[in-house]
């Protein structure tokens, strides 16, 4: 896995962590960047603060293109990978579209439903579309 892979990982064990503690994610961060076991990847911080400050706004995007599911309906480690990957995919600029897509279902492969990869897929490729349209 890469180390861009790793910090993926690592920001969504700290997002769903977090809502499991029903706490801020930047706190989980910020114990996880104290106790630094293992050290917290740049790239981690970078996307769990992403997904806490464009949370509102990636939320509704979510609630609003994720056909027959309400955010409360999907398991937490989809909504926490959807939050994740729909923060890297429109927010962050340096790295190419297909690549966030194709890291996020395969976490979405490795850590969730049978199911999940393909629509961790589709709603991430509608937002890839929408993306020049979309008010962030």
């Amino acid at each position: 896995m890469s180390a861009r892979g790793k910090a993926r990982r690592r920001a969504l064990d700290i997002l769903f962590e977090a809502e499991l503690r029903e706490e801020p994610p930047v706190s989980v961060l910020a114990e996880r960047v104290e106790r630094a076991e293992p050290p917290v990847n740049e790239y981690t911080a970078t996307l769990v603060e992403g997904v806490s400050r464009h949370r509102p706004r990636i939320d509704e995007l979510i609630s609003t293109y994720a056909e027959g599911w309400t955010l409360d309906r999907m398991p937490a480690v989809d909504r926490n990978l959807l939050r994740a990957g729909t923060y890297e995919l429109l927010w962050v600029t340096d790295v190419p579209e297909a690549v966030v897509i194709s890291e996020w279902v395969q976490l979405a492969a490795e850590l969730s439903t049978d199911e999940s990869p393909q629509f961790v897929n589709g709603l991430l490729a509608r937002f890839k579309q929408l993306k020049p349209s979309l008010a962030l």
